[in-house]
């Protein structure tokens, strides 16, 4: 998976600079999220990895498919995956591109696990603490985990906030061990 994402990130970053250096970060949001449909599709795959189908076979049937979204830029972004053999990436450049823009619009997602059922109230103080540490807008989505025993685990990309029964048992177990 790891390796997906570094083959991945170039592209997203380039095409994140090229939409916020043109104003059109929605038009790519648009391409990137149809692109990684495409490529998620069993069908695709396959025609995209038949050699009987040339690269500028492929690259016109996948800008059919865009219809009027593929502008030029949208070309010669495919032509560059399809030439470079990346099509099983467009997921994840789709991924951190939306990523991307959200951090440039200063949003982030947070995904907050909880051992018990958390109230509106609860999710919006949380989610105002959050606000205010990180100095972004934070939306969250929310999950019940049993296993934390207690409290509560916040992942907002790399970032990770064990506040659990479970996370601050296991830390307990390796600085005994150490």
């Amino acid at each position: 998976m790891a390796e997906l994402i570094t083959v991945a990130r170039p592209y997203a970053e380039a095409v994140f600079r090229l939409a916020k250096e043109s104003n059109t970060l929605s038009l790519w949001s648009d391409v990137l999220a149809n692109l990684a449909q495409i490529a998620g599709d069993k069908d695709a795959l396959d025609v995209v990895a038949n050699p009987k189908c040339s690269a500028t076979q492929v690259q016109e049937l996948l800008v059919g498919l865009l219809g009027v979204d593929a502008n030029a830029e949208v070309k010669n972004f495919l032509a560059t995956v399809i030439e470079n053999r990346r099509f099983t990436t467009l997921p994840a450049v789709a991924a951190l591109f939306e990523e991307l823009k959200a951090a440039d619009e200063g949003v982030a997602q947070a995904h907050i696990e909880s051992a018990f059922a958390v109230t509106d109230a609860q999710l919006a103080e949380l989610t105002a603490t959050l606000n205010q540490q990180l100095k972004r807008k934070i939306t969250a989505d929310v999950s019940v985990n049993p296993d934390l025993i207690g409290g509560i685990k916040v992942t907002i990309g790399d970032l990770v906030i064990d506040a659990s029964v479970r996370g601050k048992l296991t830390a307990l177990a390796t600085s005994l061990k150490s």
